[in-house]
């Protein structure tokens, strides 16, 4: 996760030139939020959507015949989709929390022999992965559950308990907002984890950044984590 922190930095500067005029008043974490429609400052995004897209052929191969699957994770995956379609979104949110967080997490150094790979689904389910991978994982489930994409968001923020760069997913339903984390299998309410601070939060329609009530930009790094800190962890 440590190189991607210089994109953090372009990504915050970018989010943060967004109109005021589209700022949202007490958005994820309690911040205020600035929209911008662009994700060309996110490279690592875009490219695994696009991955997505070449993969989802065989995502329907494995639904409509499980001995087509690349493998037992798969078959798993696509049988509790199933199992949750139609279900309601919380009950939707706790099963697809614990499937994917019983995987262990792998950094990808050790994974991919690279500091940064974002994985698709398949590679998630085949070799595991790191905190946006699990987040990533999360959100297409609930996408292919239904869920729309303007209720879901990759969220990429620091951990102030344990001093270091952490993605989760958020879910926004009717009343608030859900976070699934592979920390916990438990689904919290986005206000009961103040030590949570979005460096940016994402989606496939659009990008955000985030503004605390100092009106500073909750984005900006911590230098630690430029200087070859400890930045990644479960």
């Amino acid at each position: 996760m440590r190189s991607r922190i210089w994109g953090l930095v372009v990504a915050s500067n970018l989010l943060a030139a967004a109109s005021a005029a589209d700022a949202v008043e007490f958005g994820l974490f309690g911040t205020r939020e600035f929209r911008a429609a662009s994700l060309a400052a996110l490279p690592q995004w875009r490219g695994v959507l696009e991955r997505v897209e070449a993969e989802r052929p065989r995502w329907r191969e494995c639904a409509l015949d499980p001995a087509r699957c690349p493998g037992r994770g798969a078959a798993a995956w696509r049988a509790l989709l199933k199992s949750l379609d139609g279900a309601p979104l919380i009950e939707q949110l706790h099963a697809v929390n614990r499937f994917a967080n019983q995987y262990r997490y792998k950094p990808d150094e050790q994974n991919w022999g690279k500091s940064d790979h974002w994985a698709t689904p398949l590679e998630f389910l085949a070799r595991s992965g790191d905190c946006e991978d699990y987040a990533i994982f999360k959100y297409l489930s609930l996408r292919e559950l239904g869920v729309p994409a303007d209720r879901l968001r990759l969220v990429v923020l620091k951990d102030t308990l344990r001093d270091l760069a952490h993605a989760v997913l958020a879910v926004r339903d009717d009343e608030t907002i859900w976070i699934l984390d592979n920390v916990t299998n438990a689904v919290l309410r986005h206000d009961r984890l103040g030590h949570y601070v979005p460096y940016y939060s994402v989606n496939e329609e659009a990008r955000w950044a985030h503004v605390g009530s100092n009106s500073t930009l909750t984005a900006r790094i911590d230098p630690r984590l430029l200087l070859g800190g400890r930045t990644s962890a479960p």
